[in-house]
């Protein structure tokens, strides 16, 4: 595998609210040092940063515009220079000016970070992977949390994690992990 020297990594939606404990239990718990180690490479070698933050439209998100949930989690506070794109629904393609912004600046490889695996991050990649990006999805610098299935089944956070990737991996991305991609930078 190859990364781009115009690789841009794309970061979903880490604001204060995904921490809340409503959300209930995750997995991965090393996700973030895993995203913070790619952004370093990013910043490191100049390579495009974009932040996306997610507004809600419902008032019981941990992502309603009128509380602090909605803030960017300090370690990923975006830099002057790196972009930051608002959302309001989980594609951050979707109704916004990524595809502008990556098509303009001649790139057409995204490695894809964030929350949650089987919402935003995967919504984002499939898109991405549909309009002709080569994405990249680090399977340890995104996590999810536990849930219930169509039919009523729990699921673990570890298991829901496991599919979403499994439904990406070859048709809309290549799902790696961290290590491979900083080795290729």
């Amino acid at each position: 595998m190859d990364i781009s020297r115009k690789a841009a990594l794309v970061i979903i939606d880490m604001q204060q609210g995904i921490n809340h404990p409503k959300l209930g239990r995750r997995n991965n718990p090393d996700a973030e040092q895993q995203m913070l180690a790619l952004l370093n490479a990013w910043r490191d070698t100049g390579r495009t940063v974009i932040h996306v933050r997610h507004f809600s439209r419902s008032e019981d998100s941990v992502f309603w515009p009128k509380q602090s949930g909605v803030e960017f989690q300090r370690e990923f506070l975006p830099w002057d220079g790196e972009g930051e794109l608002h959302k309001q629904v989980p594609d951050a393609f979707c109704h916004s000016a990524l595809e502008g912004w990556l098509r303009a600046d001649g790139i057409n490889q995204v490695v894809i970070v964030g929350v949650v695996t089987h919402n935003s991050v995967e919504s984002t990649a499939r898109t991405g992977g549909n309009l002709g990006f080569e994405v990249i999805v680090p399977h340890d610098a995104c996590y999810t949390f536990d849930g219930t299935d169509f039919f009523g089944q729990a699921r673990s956070a570890e298991d829901i994690h496991a599919m979403s990737l499994a439904n990406l991996q070859g048709e809309y991305a290549t799902v790696v992990g961290t290590e491979q991609v900083l080795r290729a930078l």
